[in-house]
């Protein structure tokens, strides 16, 4: 059974930690949620974020979601995929180190990795966008740029692929990024 990593934290989106990891759990893939400085069975509560016609999004509170996953314990060869919630979480996550470490070992190792929304952000803090093209929330496009990688506006529903790379710029864009997630992961669905 192949393994991912998921990265999370303290007011991830809701939608963008709790759907993906159903999703893939759903598809047979063992999923190991974890947050630094957080253990198996701890939580980290999530937000919703909603496009109401405001200038931004709105955010409510979410539900708490329980890691299934030690981050101390995290053994980078294990995992044959990482994927990275967004929300508030990334903005944060990107200050430590070893997240960092992750990421960067991920694309050293050219394995696939998704990001959404603003999980883009621990992308450009682990400096592995120069010269990618990828989408984000349009708020984090200014920080692609600023790393060398090259934004791509498209829809909220989109997704972006380049290489081992996935990205879609919010959660109305689930179907289509787990779906090329899963294509890169190898996986294939027959109906």
């Amino acid at each position: 059974m192949k393994k991912i990593l998921f990265l999370t934290g303290d007011f991830t989106e809701d939608y963008e930690t709790m759907v993906p990891f159903q999703m893939l759990e759903m598809v047979g893939y063992e999923v190991h949620t974890v947050c630094p400085d957080k253990k198996k069975g701890d939580i980290v509560k999530t937000a919703i974020h909603d496009f109401e016609g405001d200038q931004t999004y709105t955010e409510k509170p979410g539900h708490n979601f329980v890691l299934n996953y030690t981050f101390a314990d995290v053994n980078l060869e294990d995992y044959q995929g990482l994927v990275i919630a967004g929300g508030r979480a990334p903005e944060y996550l990107r200050l430590n180190k070893d997240v960092l470490e992750i990421v960067k070992y991920f694309f050293t190792e050219d394995k696939p990795v998704a990001a959404i929304c603003h999980g883009i952000q621990i992308l450009t803090a682990a400096n592995v966008v120069k010269g990618r093209k990828l989408t984000a929330y349009p708020a984090v496009g200014p920080e692609v740029t600023l790393a060398g990688g090259e934004f791509q506006s498209i829809p909220a529903d989109g997704v972006f692929v380049d290489g081992n790379l996935v990205t879609s710029p919010a959660w109305p864009a689930h179907p289509s990024f787990i779906r090329e997630f899963l294509k890169i992961m190898g996986a294939k669905i027959k109906i």
